[in-house]
């Protein structure tokens, strides 16, 4: 993917409000003094247009680029002017709008004639007196700049230092045609490494210029070419899909004899306790036995010994809220997530990548996928399913059905009344059915007419907020910073909705880490969830994290914090009132995980019932537990070996040293080396 896809990887998960001053100008309009001749991108969502890029040069030799794009009411919108010196080197950059949060964007970069440079924007103010051949990137750059690093890369020999820091390296991949409406372009795909945990891929025309680059989901193409971006789809999935089977020829290891692990404290997710000194022993993708130590396991020749001393060993952990893409599967096996439940995707890509993973030609989790529909309007999620009718509504569930997904997942623009259509629908095929609350319900409404399920912990502070109607919004974040605080989660109104929700026997997928950043991150320090790993973190993958969070109004700060700390204490009071809380991200695979299960130990969880919970509460919600969720034998083999004891501290999740996901060992160590983490 290119970098402005990585930009949306880190907010794809966060909604924002727009200032003030944003929304005084229709995004997609390009300012007026853009010229006719510029070139122009068209930025698509799952196929849609919902942006552009414009390029064009002034008489004063500056090249400017608009990008600005619209999802769901978020989205950047910037202007930046380069100055580019006859060598082709970027002398100086200056970038005004606002970014995807609606935040300022305003930053600026400049080298001098000795080589230094200086930059700043709102989380950095730095400089470098180094005068070797560098390239900044700019932390609200647009797509086009891009092209610039690949450039600059590939007159040093393919690499360049970047600043503040890292080194990009870039490798041409192959060359394509493209023929669309009369017009032709010749293209060649770059690779470029140093940006991302794994390579992005770019194209440029003949010239050098930008022409695309992006996913399925979001994509920036020349404009006049929209329908062959999925050609060009195509081949960038030919060179992921070859660096995908040689990591899993590399990554995957299979024990010919199965694996003995000898002597380890077994973690008893059915009684939430632990069991010292146990061998277990894996022969294919079984559990054969879970023994005492003192007890002699005979075991063939080729049996794979692990020794356990000192260590736990737990059965494979759940992400409930995934959306997976990318290096998802090895950044959850290296911190012991086996199994993911993706709650929307692209149904193409997902069954591709499932039959991959299956097939040993990726390396990945378990995934069980739910249906998303959504409805259309403005503020519809980037999906192709929309119902706004009844028949479709229902035909996306039997079409969902077909496809053996076991959930629904209705989102924000469904219109309410078609919500029962739904719910119904899915009964018939013994489906679950959970989701955001549409716009112009309550939560307390939703349950009323048969969710199994609710995702994220603002929409159950909007319960108590009735007045606040246009929740596909933007509101249903910044009410909730804004009045959050106030809620009496000791109330009556909210005993209330515990009965409710105790009675319909329902599941909460809070998703705290989400809303401790938006909330509670300020730019400058990294995000909560990579602080307690930022120094492991590749350069600009840390440098991403640092500009996260919701715009702050001026003497909201702790407003913003406050309401934070009382969505904790409304979570504890819901988990003590007997409410299933799982354990579900929406963000970065792995690191975000780890972070949920800390925030349910700082609400007062003990760590022994959040393993509980992440386990075999999860398998038990999705109707697994017969196959996964315990070290059990006869059960499929899914289980994580740690160092330390997770149920004094859960943050000991963190220190995993072998993953085994169907048999299969998985080394982090391997992986992190793969994915640019350090030890």
């Amino acid at each position: 993917m290119s970098r402005f896809a990585l930009f949306l990887i880190f907010f794809a998960a966060s909604s924002f409000a727009q200032n003030s001053e944003a929304t005084k100008v229709k995004e997609n309009d390009p300012p007026a003094d853009v010229p006719a001749a510029a070139v122009r991108s068209t930025f698509l969502m799952m196929g849609n247009r919902a942006g552009q890029q414009a390029v064009w040069k002034s008489d004063d030799g500056v090249t400017h680029v608009l990008f600005e794009f619209n999802d769901r009411g978020r989205g950047p919108r910037t202007v930046t002017d380069y100055r580019i010196n006859s060598d082709g080197v970027v002398a100086s950059a200056t970038t005004r709008g606002h970014d995807y949060l609606k935040a300022s964007s305003d930053e600026a970069f400049s080298r001098n004639a000795d080589g230094s440079a200086t930059w700043k924007n709102r989380s950095e103010n730095g400089h470098t007196k180094d005068n070797r051949p560098s390239f900044y990137t700019g932390m609200f750059s647009p797509p086009e700049e891009t092209a610039m690093l690949v450039r600059t890369a590939l007159a040093n020999g393919g690499s360049i230092a970047l600043l503040p820091d890292g080194e990009a390296h870039v490798r041409r991949i192959a060359e394509r045609s493209l023929d669309e409406n009369g017009k032709h372009a010749k293209l060649i795909e770059y690779s470029i490494t140093g940006l991302d945990f794994s390579p992005n891929y770019l194209w440029l025309d003949e010239a050098g210029n930008f022409f695309a680059g992006g996913e399925t989901w979001a994509m920036l193409i020349r404009e006049g070419f929209e329908p062959g971006a999925q050609v060009l789809l195509d081949a960038q999935k030919q060179a992921q899909d070859e660096r995908n089977h040689d990591l899993a020829h590399k990554l995957m290891h299979h024990p010919k004899g199965g694996a003995l692990i000898r002597n380890v404290t077994v973690f008893d997710s059915i009684n939430a306790k632990l069991l010292p000194e146990q061998d277990v022993l894996i022969s294919g993708n079984k559990i054969v036995s879970v023994k005492p130590s003192s007890k002699s396991v005979l075991t063939a020749d080729s049996t794979e010994v692990i020794d356990g001393t000192g260590k736990t060993l737990i059965p494979g952990l759940w992400d409930m809220h995934a959306h997976v893409s990318g290096n998802d599967g090895l950044l959850n096996l290296a911190a012991g997530v086996t199994t993911v439940r993706d709650m929307a995707n692209d149904i193409d890509d997902l069954t591709a990548r499932r039959r991959r993973i299956e097939g040993e030609m990726e390396v990945g989790t378990r995934i069980i996928a739910c249906g998303f529909i959504d409805g259309p309007g403005p503020y519809q999620g980037p999906t192709k399913i929309l119902a706004s009718t009844e028949k479709q509504a229902r035909d996306f569930v039997d079409m969902y059905a077909k496809l053996g997904y076991p959930q629904i997942k209705i989102y924000s623009s469904v219109k309410p009344e078609l919500v029962p259509a739904i719910i119904d629908e899915a009964r018939k095929h013994h489906q679950r059915v959970s989701g955001h609350i549409p716009a112009g319900m309550t939560a307390s409404q939703a349950v009323e007419e048969g969710y199994n399920e609710i995702q994220h912990a603002n929409f159950l502070m909007l319960n108590f907020m009735p007045d606040v109607k246009n929740t596909e919004t933007t509101a249903r974040f910044t009410e909730v910073a804004k009045r959050g605080a106030d809620l009496d989660v000791n109330g009556q109104p909210m005993r209330d909705f515990i009965t409710l929700l105790k009675q319909k026997q329902v599941d909460l997928d809070v998703t705290l880490n989400v809303f401790e950043e938006m909330f509670t991150a300020r730019s400058g320090s990294p995000s909560p969830t990579f602080a307690p790993v930022a120094h492991r973190l590749p350069p600009q993958v840390l440098r991403s994290s640092l500009s996260v969070g919701m715009p702050i109004p001026d003497g909201m700060d702790q407003r913003y914090k406050d309401s934070y700390a009382n969505m904790e204490r409304m979570v504890k009071v819901l988990y003590d009132a007997g409410i299933p809380i799982e354990s579900g991200t929406d963000a970065i695979a792995g690191f975000a995980l780890d972070r949920e299960l800390e925030l349910h130990q700082h609400l007062g969880i003990r760590p022994a019932r959040i393993l509980q919970d992440a386990t075999l509460g999860a398998a038990r919600i999705m109707s697994k537990d017969t196959e996964l969720g315990s070290i059990t034998p006869g059960k499929l083999a899914d289980v994580v070996l740690i160092e330390g004891d997770p149920t004094q501290d859960i943050s000991a999740v963190r220190k995993t040293r072998l993953v085994i996901k169907d048999g299969v060992l998985y080394r982090p160590d391997e992986i992190d080396q793969e994915l640019g983490i350090k030890p």
